[in-house]
């Protein structure tokens, strides 16, 4: 298992460069409220020369597929074949009030818009009828960018069982968020059954789990620094769509979300994230001293994890805090015994 950091966009070129020096197989730009992917990978390209580059995620309803392959030729072409395309269909309630689209059947959606990215890349004009998108016409989609790479990896964000058997059906990576070792294990079977419709196992596939991370004395101190991170991701749009709400009620937790959404309705941020247990946040996190952090790293590794992706941004708002935050989970990794 190797490991990846999410990137933000103040410091980033300095995480970036910190994570390639100590080692780090690939930093993840998210895309959001605050940065988008491509404007950081495009700056970080420049200031890096190993480290993969994986935007992680790019929205789906926030492109049409064919912007999509252009930009994922251009991060490829001006990093050197570094780029990883990582792709999700958002919240429902994010994709209407952010971008103005619908995110209904995203598992349709979804493979349409690969689709028609994978034809891009491969090269030559695109002319492709589906339910969802279309391209074509008197001027068809054709990307001219130099080194065109048709095999670039495409990894998609999936959380249910569909979705993940999608992933692994046409991607070639699965980027996670908000899980534990044991739904990690859980998600790597679903994945399987994927690759098996395609005809594929899971060799050269990646799994990538990003985690919350807190280095403190004890897990509680630590679990303290990220309780915000989960009120944000917890309190976005419909309770009854939002997928981490879903996760949290799946792993016996459903009490605690509602109290969450029920004191941020109050306007009580803090009782929110007080109503958080230290458990969920255990599971689904990096917490407490460094010896700590990698028996928890070598879990993630029985359970299928190939690269381990480090949340810096929820624990430490400076960037001296997310550099002393990268160190120690390479140190970590060391420590785990499932470095490779």
């Amino acid at each position: 298992m190797r490991l990846a950091v999410n990137l933000t966009h103040q410091g980033a070129p300095e995480l970036a460069r910190t994570a390639e020096q100590l080692g780090y197989a690939a930093v993840l730009a998210p895309e959001g409220y605050r940065s988008d992917a491509a404007s950081l990978l495009g700056l970080v390209a420049g200031q890096t020369r190993r480290v993969a580059l994986i935007s992680g995620v790019m929205q789906i309803p926030a492109r049409p597929p064919g912007l999509a392959a252009l930009t994922a030729a251009t991060l490829d072409s001006v990093s050197g074949g570094r780029f990883r395309l990582g792709l999700g269909v958002s919240n429902p309630d994010v994709a209407l009030g952010s971008y103005g689209t619908e995110a209904d059947r995203p598992l349709a959606r979804t493979r349409e818009y690969v689709e028609i990215v994978r034809r891009a890349l491969a090269g030559g004009p695109v002319t492709y009828e589906g339910r969802y998108y279309a391209v074509g016409g008197a001027a068809p989609l054709h990307l001219l960018t130099d080194g065109l790479r048709p095999d670039l990896p495409v990894h998609l964000a999936a959380v249910g069982p569909r979705n993940l058997r999608l992933a692994g059906e046409i991607a070639d990576g699965w980027i996670g968020v908000f899980t534990s070792p044991e739904a990690v294990a859980e998600a790597v079977a679903t994945i399987a059954e994927g690759r098996k419709t395609a005809g594929k196992d899971l060799t050269g596939f990646e799994v990538l789990p990003s985690l919350p991370t807190a280095v403190g004395p004890d897990p509680a101190t630590a679990a303290d620094l990220l309780r915000q991170q989960y009120v944000y991701l917890m309190g976005m749009g419909d309770p009854e769509r939002n997928v981490y709400c879903a996760l949290a009620r799946r792993m016996g937790h459903g009490d605690a979300a509602d109290a969450l959404r029920e004191r941020l309705a109050a306007g009580d941020r803090a009782g929110a994230a007080a109503a958080l247990p230290l458990e969920l946040i255990d599971r689904t996190a990096l917490i407490g001293p460094v010896p700590r952090i990698a028996a928890r790293m070598a879990e993630y590794a029985e359970a299928g994890v190939t690269t381990l992706g480090i949340m810096v941004s929820a624990a430490s708002a400076t960037l001296e805090g997310r550099l002393a935050i990268l160190r120690e989970c390479a140190a970590a990794l060391e420590r785990s015994g499932a470095a490779g």
